[in-house]
């Protein structure tokens, strides 16, 4: 708690989100992964899986099953 909060970017412009793929079918998201994306960490790598992707492989993704297996 003694770290103090930085000050806000005196340009005002925040840097736009890198785009998020689908790391199963390729579905891009220009703004970065919306709320609705499911994101796993596998082997220490970030990806991320659209709600289509997501919602086929509900059962292996719960089961927290690496992405190669589904």
């Amino acid at each position: 708690m003694d770290q103090q909060t930085p000050p806000p970017d005196p340009s005002g412009t925040e840097p736009e989100p890198e785009p998020a793929v689908c790391a199963r079918c390729g579905a891009r998201s220009p703004g970065g992964a919306p709320p609705t994306w499911t994101c796993s960490v596998e082997n220490g790598t970030r990806q991320y899986f659209c709600v289509d992707c997501a919602r086929a492989n509900l059962r292996a993704i719960e089961g927290r099953l690496d992405s190669s297996w589904w």
